[in-house]
């Protein structure tokens, strides 16, 4: 399953499913806490005509999905052949209040005149816990509300002309042997059970009568707060202005919002432009306005894994951030920042992940390695951070915000980079690669970390903090000298991915040709880009990785074993590392090379613009998540590239 549509605010994100469903519901954080959480329940949608119902996700509906153009804002359609019943949503997540709202067109495409019942169904996991919830319906406001401690979600729906739901029910879902109150809607006729708690559900009903090939519409929200009387006042908000009203509103905001870039924007070639906007929109609504950047909402992956993608990887934040800071986007850079100043450890590092609220996510990176005490991190996180800051202020020319993170952000971070050095080497000590699998002085990290000390010391010199400079630089270029005598394998004529150091000192080499390798020596310029190493590096990687599999596509590394299907091939393609090596080319002069790596990629895409972390090789069915925001945001930055016109 994917989740085609995101929606959200940057506090409240959205995920609905491939049949328009609610999959993930995420409050008050982008990404914390889930309240639908996919792993063992979703939100439904039913028809009740005639003697027959159906559910949307039972098969029989034929379903689009797509965003409005230039706006956060899904429309789906769902038509059902045999019922001769069609249903048209515009869904969103109100720009400035915390509502859930859906806009649902439902059709009559019968010659006879009939009477349509349509079910919303609710089921929520308050704060990821399915115990000690309630749900009651209020007569007096005439809604329902699903709450536990401070989240309050107050559910409600009315006719176009303003008739509220005529049926609903309350119960318990999935305990006790309750199955929940959408199984109460399959005969067209809700119990109207007031309260239930404990793990509950709900479920509304709507009659349309409706004239042959005639239509009506249902408005349906879900407001999130902090308590009863938050959500009922955002509530008295909504029904006054009404939801058409928001829906214009939260439109013209996003029109807005994509006007940033506009100039850059028009410069895309019109078979992208539509899908860039998309991805651009996709990417926002995973930032939370608390600074976090969230990898990905989708949690289907809590059904076969430990964990999910719901965290804030620097990495994955800052890759995100720069097309938005080359778009002249200013809020969300300065937020992130901000966010990134907070968490910095005092010994000037970054953490693996973080959680939204700023607290340290889950790891499996121990704290020590062969018996020595070892940070669990990965380097190049700190210095992609301050790289990218330098990036922002190259563009912004927003001096003032920069200085004033210069003592708490950028000084204690290179600091830490100039510290963090094997003296036998002069190169970075090891840490986690960038894939999170293998502690190593990794090529990768090794480049970033050189971009990251050298954007830190113009900084320091633009600053005037000369001192701080001259070391950083000093120490960026011991790292530049010694690559190419520990990093290039002349052997197998690619860059190494890297290497450990034996108790003798000696590097014990990881020759495994990664992607991530060539990507880093070109993009953070740690090898001119006429050297042997980049040019031998190049080949060996087309004659190794490239177009290995029957789809097509780049792995990330030879035999990468991560969600991999039994295959022959030597991993799974990604989006990421085949966006890469299109920048690669384009970096290099050969942009003709990399309009087809381009093309591959938005050949996969969904309707709605959304692309997976990875495919599968035989199929070229999404695996991992979906979407991830790294592969919208290299989507973005490759077209910001490449020269099409050449």
């Amino acid at each position: 399953m994917s989740r085609p549509i995101f929606l959200g605010n940057g506090s409240m994100l959205v995920g609905l499913d491939e049949f328009g469903l609610v999959k993930d519901f995420y409050y008050p954080y982008v990404g914390l806490e889930n309240h639908s959480n996919a792993r063992n329940m979703h939100h439904r949608i039913g028809v009740h005509v005639g003697n027959s119902f159906s559910w949307l996700d039972d098969g029989s509906w034929d379903i689009k999905m797509n965003y409005e153009p230039d706006a956060m804002v899904s429309t789906i359609t769902a038509v059902h052949s045999k019922l001769e019943v069609a249903l048209e949503f515009h869904d969103f997540v109100d720009f400035s209040y915390n509502v859930f709202c859906r806009n649902i067109h439902a059709i009559n495409n019968s010659s006879s005149s009939r009477t349509l019942k349509l079910y919303t169904h609710q089921v929520f996991k308050i704060s990821n816990s399915n115990r000690g919830d309630t749900a009651l319906y209020d007569p007096k406001g005439n809604y329902i509300v699903d709450y536990k401690g401070k989240r309050s979600f107050l559910i409600y729906g009315q006719t176009h002309d303003g008739r509220p739901f005529d049926q609903f029910s309350i119960g318990l879902h999935g305990i006790e042997g309750r199955e929940g109150t959408y199984a109460d809607a399959e005969d067209g006729d809700l119990s109207g059970h007031p309260v239930e708690h404990g793990a509950v559900d709900s479920t509304l009903g709507f009659k349309l009568d409706l004239g042959p090939m005639a239509s009506g519409r249902v408005h349906y929200w879900i407001v999130a707060a902090a308590s009863q009387h938050d959500a009922a006042k955002v509530h008295a908000s909504i029904l006054e202005s009404g939801l058409d009203k928001r829906h214009e509103l939260t439109r013209n905001h996003w029109y807005e919002w994509l006007a940033t870039g506009k100039k850059l924007v028009e410069h895309v070639p019109l078979d992208f432009r539509e899908d860039f906007k998309k991805s651009l929109l996709i990417i926002k609504s995973h930032i939370d306005r608390r600074g976090s950047i969230l990898a990905s909402g989708d949690s289907e992956m809590l059904n076969y894994a430990r964990d999910n993608y719901s965290y804030c990887w620097p990495r994955d934040a800052a890759y995100a951030l720069w097309p938005l800071i080359r778009l002249g986007y200013q809020d969300e850079p300065k937020a992130f920042f901000e966010f990134a100043r907070d968490v910095l450890s005092e010994e000037g590092m970054l953490m693996h992940k973080f959680q939204p609220d700023r607290a340290i996510g889950s790891s499996w990176h121990p704290l020590m390695h062969k018996g020595r005490p070892e940070p669990a991190i990965q380097e190049d996180e700190t210095a992609i951070t301050i790289f990218m800051l330098h990036q922002y202020l190259l563009e912004s020319d927003d001096e003032d915000f920069v200085r004033r993170l210069y003592p708490t952000l950028i000084q204690p971070a290179a600091n830490f980079m100039e510290n963090y050095i094997d003296s036998t080497t002069k190169l970075p000590h090891a840490s986690y690669d960038l894939w999170e699998e293998k502690f190593l002085t990794n090529t990768y990290t090794v480049a970033a970390t050189y971009a990251g000390l050298k954007s830190a010391a113009k900084m320091a010199e633009m600053f005037e903090y000369p001192d701080d400079s001259i070391r950083w630089l000093a120490v960026a270029g011991d790292i530049k000298d010694m690559s190419e005598k520990y990093l290039y394998n002349t052997d197998r004529k690619f860059f190494n991915k890297g290497y450990l150091l034996r108790e003798d000192g000696t590097p014990q080499i990881d020759d495994t040709i990664d992607v991530s390798s060539l990507y880093g020596a070109v993009m953070f310029q740690l090898f001119p880009l006429d050297s042997e190493p980049i040019k031998q590096s190049l080949k060996t990687l087309e004659l190794e990785l490239i177009n290995k599999s029957p789809t097509g596509g780049v792995p990330r590394y030879e035999f990468d074993q991560y969600c991999r299907s039994p295959n022959p091939y030597k991993g799974n393609p990604w989006f990421v590392t085949t966006l890469w090596l299109a920048q690669i080319y384009n970096e290099l002069g050969m942009a003709d090379k990399a309009r087809p790596l381009v093309e591959w990629v938005h050949g996969y895409m969904l309707k709605s613009g959304v692309l997976s972390e990875q495919i599968d090789p035989h199929t070229g069915e999404f695996k991992s998540v979906v979407p991830l925001v790294w592969s919208q945001a290299e989507f973005v930055n490759t077209l910001l590239d490449v020269d099409f016109e050449s």
